[in-house]
């Protein structure tokens, strides 16, 4: 299991934040009183700060350093986020919704409550999240159902149809090949919204998925 925030937490914009306020104490405790008295702005040293992984480190202004600091609101990233997990979730509980009848395997019954009581109270977080950020409507104008027939993992009408006629160990099969799928769509998800979403909240619940859905992966595997 990957531990939480460990491999995704973004950490070049809290670089650039503490570098400022590094850099806000240093002028208060160092400005140019000549610079003040001419009247002209005291933009301060330059501040250097740490790239992401794999990029080189940049060299800014005091302004460019302000303005680089992180601002916590959610961004469009995180509210579409939100809004398509709830949809991703949903079709796993329907998924799921359909072991205790027709799976041919206890370990496969055993793996679908877990994933019914994992993603259940995930989706009321996220749900709850965008009630106190906004509603249903993302930044870009949508209402939080375009796009969703692109998501990453979802089981086609057709798979969906042949998993509730199958029955037994063609049932536990098709269940776990459609549910790895599905889990990796999450992953793809979670990932891209700690690279591009801005809250912290949403950071969370998507390394809260990295880590569940990651083990899942590899119990199914192993099935």
């Amino acid at each position: 299991m990957l531990p939480r925030r460990s491999r995704f937490v973004r950490r070049f914009p809290l670089a650039v934040a503490t570098a400022a306020a590094v850099l806000a104490l240093g002028a208060c405790e160092s400005g140019s009183a000549q610079g003040r008295s001419e009247g002209k702005g005291d933009e301060g040293p330059a501040v250097v700060a740490p790239g992401r992984p794999g990029e080189p480190a940049k060299t800014l202004s005091a302004e460019e350093a302000r303005k680089a600091a992180p601002v916590n609101s959610p961004n469009p990233a995180d509210f579409s986020y939100a809004q398509m997990m709830i949809t991703h979730h949903g079709q796993a509980l329907e998924m799921a919704a359909l072991v205790p009848e027709r799976a041919g395997s206890e370990p496969v019954k055993r793996l679908a409550e877990r994933i019914t009581a994992a993603q259940q109270p995930e989706i009321g977080a996220m749900q709850g999240w965008l009630k106190n950020n906004g509603g249903g409507k993302d930044h870009g104008g949508h209402d939080g159902h375009d796009g969703h027939g692109v998501m990453p993992g979802m089981a086609t009408k057709s798979q969906l149809a042949q998993l509730r006629t199958a029955k037994g160990k063609a049932f536990d099969e098709l269940f776990l090949k459609l549910m790895i799928t599905h889990h990796e769509g999450a992953l793809t998800m979670a990932a891209d919204v700690l690279s591009h979403g801005n809250d912290v909240r949403v950071e969370e619940m998507a390394n809260d998925v990295i880590a569940q859905q990651t083990a899942e992966i590899s119990r199914m595997r192993a099935m």
